[in-house]
């Protein structure tokens, strides 16, 4: 077992076997005399940045221990994807982990994860066939259930931590949790922005340049169409507006659309309940996702 030290003499753990995970769980676990200390999970694909840093705060926040993990799940890429270049940086986020105290990292290789003769996989329904992600991405949520369960299974935390910023996915995993009566409790976190808007996430180190300086585009159009929604303009002319906008900002556009906040089915007018605004638009080779909850 890999332990690792910071200049405080806080240990973080960097584990990459099962036999040594169980038995770093079961260390964690034991809190003072007759307690039992709380886990909270993060889980990561790396590449670190502050949207996920501020993850690992709320979950300090929330348990009494913190593991992160960093896999990068190939089961969740299709062959024209970028599992091969997706960026990783891992020295770099063992020292972030440190910096921030961490007490463990899961970093698991794929062997361990989908050892020779693996043979099961989770395929979920409900909000992973709303129609968004899943019509662009058929294969995406399958492998994002399959690894989330695992990690889940492995790490045994009390509460899992994640990002609004993939909104659906965050409803998959909490409809997994609930289905499969796993002790879990899923815990959503809001998106961590750029100072002109634009969510943070590990693929924003694709852009050029001049797609940087128009990704914005897509929150400024996801905030105008929902202050109109909330004022009242009928949803369908609201998203007209909004799609022909990201177009002419340069995107080449996957969907813009408002769903249900809880259930991802469509709404017709904010009086159908809690409602969310989702884009997902490719600007370059990078595709990017982003979505705003309208407030009533």
């Amino acid at each position: 077992m890999k332990k690792t030290k910071s200049r405080t003499g806080h240990r973080t753990r960097v584990i990459k076997s099962l036999s040594q995970l169980r038995r770093a769980v079961a260390d964690m676990r034991r809190g003072r005399v007759g307690t039992r200390a709380t886990i909270a999970l993060v889980p990561t694909m790396g590449a670190l940045h502050d949207g996920h840093l501020s993850l690992i705060r709320l979950a300090q926040r929330r348990a009494d221990r913190v593991i992160v993990s960093i896999f990068v799940n190939p089961a969740q890429f299709a062959p024209n994807e970028d599992f091969g270049s997706y960026p990783r940086t891992f020295a770099a986020d063992i020292a972030a982990l440190r910096a921030r105290k961490v007490d463990m990292v899961w970093a698991p290789g794929v062997e361990t994860m989908y050892p020779q003769g693996f043979a099961t996989k989770i395929v979920p329904e409900g909000p992973a066939l709303a129609g968004l992600e899943d019509a662009f991405r058929p294969h995406f949520f399958a492998g994002v259930a399959t690894v989330v369960a695992k990690l889940l299974t492995q790490c045994e935390p009390d509460i899992a931590i994640f990002g609004e910023k993939d909104y659906q996915q965050l409803k998959v995993i909490a409809r997994l949790a609930r289905d499969l009566d796993l002790k879990t409790r899923i815990v959503g976190a809001p998106i961590v922005r750029e100072p002109d808007g634009l969510a943070r996430s590990s693929r924003n180190v694709y852009l050029a340049p001049h797609e940087r300086q128009a990704a914005p585009a897509l929150y400024r159009v996801l905030k105008t169409s929902a202050a109109a929604i909330k004022a009242g303009k009928p949803i369908p002319a609201v998203l007209q507006e909004g799609r022909a906008a990201i177009i002419r900002a340069g995107f080449a556009l996957d969907y813009l659309d408002a769903r249900h906040g809880d259930t991802l089915g469509p709404v017709g007018s904010i009086k159908d309940g809690p409602i969310r605004l989702l884009v997902a638009a490719r600007i370059g080779r990078t595709r990017l996702i982003d979505n705003v909850n309208v407030g009533v």
